[in-house]
């Protein structure tokens, strides 16, 4: 099984070549890697908390989503800003997974990274052979 993320496929095998600009400047960036069993996903998540971090499966796929209010617009801070880099909003990313142990799911919050790990389900072989009377 290959985790595959949610993006055009043909946009994958030219990023190869000649490297993605979306993908270079994506700020969810993950890596993707199997260990005894397990998929292991961690996605840099720097200045955000747990609260603000949302975990969903659905058909196969594992979406992470992140999500943090825009505080230089909060007039209610009395602070004002001359210059500010760091971002604010939505950022989200999807893996299919497909057979996945959905139950036993878990994730944690290391020094800005989310790791979560997921584990394997063993694919059952569907294929039957039909006897021909």
């Amino acid at each position: 099984m290959k985790i595959v993320p949610m993006n055009n496929l043909f946009e994958d095998v030219f990023d190869d070549i000649v490297g993605s600009e979306k993908h270079r400047h994506n700020p969810m960036r993950c890596d993707v890697y199997e260990k005894d069993g397990v998929y292991n996903i961690e996605v840099d998540v720097p200045g955000y908390s747990k609260e603000e971090i949302n975990i969903e499966t659905n058909d196969g796929y594992i979406t992470i989503k992140a999500s943090k209010n825009d505080e230089y617009k909060d007039e209610k801070n009395g602070k004002k800003y001359y210059y500010h880099e760091r971002r604010f909003g939505k950022m989200e990313r999807s893996f299919y997974i497909g057979n996945m142990d959905e139950d036993n799911i878990k994730a944690k919050m290391e020094n800005g990274t989310l790791v979560v790990t997921i584990p394997m389900v063993q694919e059952k072989d569907t294929k039957k052979t039909i006897d021909i009377e």
